[in-house]
């Protein structure tokens, strides 16, 4: 931590004094004059909620609404991070990192397995009571992820971004396993004298390959006329007159839900509606609705007019530790829903929903705004003071989203799958604004007397591209001589002698920490490090800087 005093020898102690405290009024005008007037001296040294050096770990506890408007309120600290959510969801199907997932055995399939077991226990008295009523029981379905299992598409083809096209090629190819456990029990309502349906947002198109599909898994009740799917508007397959919508698009709920009246209009009574997202579920006309856990999308839907069923309603509170850990003890349900967690990224960043950051206010912007104002006049004054007392003052500097800013080329381009060749096109071509904020931040510091310093996991091969890219958003303070760029193993770029590392491939924190302690060695120039910056815990965890700084970032985990 940064000492808000500085001892001063006391042989010359009156007159250096004098010195520094005439000097400060400088400093304090230069802050003042980059339009920072009125902050308070008290704060400005405080980050705020989740960015000081207190504790240098991600947060574990997040409340996040389904629909994204969380991300206008919470702070970038306060979302789960996307790739510590992939990897919890990896964990819960027992994926390894592969996209695939484990189909003898996982979390996913323990949990399924009491859930069906719990509700397949219930069958024949639901049965036998609907039958003493007069009662025709039935028992509706939806098919992907309640009948049949999309994880290895979503993830390991489609990366969490669904194309219509490529699940075409999955349905029509019958390429889906059955969801784990769900074959035994809908074969035995089925046998045990239910009618069971078919509900499904698959199209008319694709109702004999997913007829195919089920039958090939080992369902035996679905046919062609207890299998609804959704009509195209070509030719044939046309909206039912069952189903009467507000708009001319149907929601999900308006499909669904009227399906199902029209299934009791038929004379049977649906005593169990079985889906894996709420907006299977919602709209009423079934006795029960059972949820069946998928945190790999949201479909969400509003409910018919006039329902209110706050029960079924995903959840709003979540632990999350950043390995993905958690996916072996939360439950489903219990796991942040990865659409609902992009969508509260896209509001943080105000991004409309095309990938593209806005550029000029955002709740991201705003909390970079107030974060780089509560600090400035202090840095100013440290950078100032240490500079006088030949301290040799600086500040270092991680590139990628806290001197550059990645979104549009991790969203946009990339959709949240890193991509390190597309990354090299972006380097290269040097397109990355700047990072709200910071090069006000760095022009004060170094017009303050710090020395800015560079320190990325970019490689030296994209040195001269990163050191072009941050001069022509603004930034003046760097050097080739003093930004820190990783070695390739070719050639001259090659592991420096100061770095030594546990494994022949050097952790983010063993380079990272190292090189710090190089920079406030002699050989690296005697530098103190007033303030490290950066967007990653791993950017700053290792010591060898009074203060570490941590700027919000919820679209990648680098640990």
């Amino acid at each position: 931590m940064l000492p808000t005093t500085v001892s001063i020898p006391p042989t010359d102690a009156p007159r250096r004094a004098r010195r520094l405290l005439a000097g400060t009024a400088g400093v304090v005008a230069l802050v003042l004059g980059l339009g920072l007037a009125g902050v308070s001296s008290a704060q400005a040294w405080d980050p705020g909620p989740g960015h000081g050096s207190q504790t240098l770990a991600p947060k574990t506890q997040f409340t996040m609404a389904p629909d994204g408007s969380s991300g206008s309120t919470v702070g970038g600290e306060n979302i789960p991070n996307i790739d510590s959510v992939k990897k919890t969801i990896a964990t819960y199907y027992g994926d390894p990192g592969t996209g695939i997932a484990d189909k003898t055995a996982s979390p996913y399939i323990s949990e399924l397995a009491a859930i069906v077991a719990d509700e397949k226990a219930k069958l024949q008295t639901g049965y036998e009571a609907a039958k003493s009523k007069g009662e025709k029981p039935a028992i509706v379905f939806d098919a992907d992820d309640t009948t049949l299992w999309t994880y290895d598409m979503e993830v390991a083809d489609m990366h969490f971004t669904f194309n219509p096209a490529e699940q075409d090629v999955w349905v029509q190819g019958q390429r889906f396993p059955a969801t784990p456990n769900m074959v035994d029990f809908v074969n035995t309502a089925a046998a045990m004298g239910y009618s069971v349906f078919g509900l499904t947002g698959r199209n008319d198109d694709q109702k004999a390959a997913t007829l195919g599909n089920l039958a090939k898994v080992g369902y035996t009740p679905f046919t062609q006329q207890n299998f609804y799917t959704k009509w195209t508007g070509v030719g044939a397959s046309q909206q039912p007159s069952y189903v009467t919508c507000a708009t001319a698009k149907c929601t999900t709920v308006e499909y669904k839900a009227l399906t199902r009246k029209h299934i009791e209009a038929l004379g049977y009574t649906v005593t169990l509606n079985v889906g894996d997202q709420w907006s299977d579920l919602q709209g009423g006309y079934a006795e029960r609705a059972l949820k069946l856990p998928n945190p790999t999308y949201y479909l969400p839907s509003a409910n018919l007019p006039g329902v209110t069923e706050p029960a079924l309603a995903p959840r709003t509170h979540f632990t999350m530790a950043p390995d993905g850990s958690s996916g072996a003890t939360q439950g489903g349900e219990g796991i942040p829903n990865i659409d609902s967690v992009k969508s509260t990224i896209a509001t943080y960043y105000g991004d409309p929903g095309t990938g593209i950051a806005n550029k000029t206010d955002s709740p991201y912007i705003r909390e970079m705004r107030t974060l780089v104002a509560r600090q400035l006049p202090q840095l100013a004054l440290t950078c100032f003071v240490e500079k006088k007392l030949h301290k040799n003052p600086a500040i270092v500097l991680d590139a990628d989203d806290t001197s550059l800013w990645t979104y549009d080329m991790e969203v946009a381009d990339m959709h949240f799958t890193f991509n390190p060749a597309e990354q090299d096109v972006w380097v290269q071509e040097q397109r990355f604004p700047a990072t709200p904020g910071m090069v006000s931040l760095a022009s004060v510091a170094k017009k303050s007397g710090c020395t800015i310093i560079g320190l990325t996991g970019r490689n030296d091969d994209q040195k001269a591209a990163t050191l072009g890219n941050l001069a022509k958003v603004g930034y003046t303070g760097f050097t080739s001589q003093n930004y820190y760029t990783k070695w390739t193993g070719v050639g001259a770029s090659q592991q420096p002698s100061y770095i030594t590392c546990a494994t022949a491939k050097c952790t983010t924190i063993e380079y990272k920490s190292q090189t710090r302690a190089h920079i406030e060695s002699k050989s690296g120039g005697r530098y103190d490090i007033v303030a490290n910056y950066g967007d990653q815990f791993s950017d700053l965890i290792g010591g060898s800087a009074d203060r570490a700084v941590k700027l919000p970032n919820p679209t990648y985990y680098l640990p």
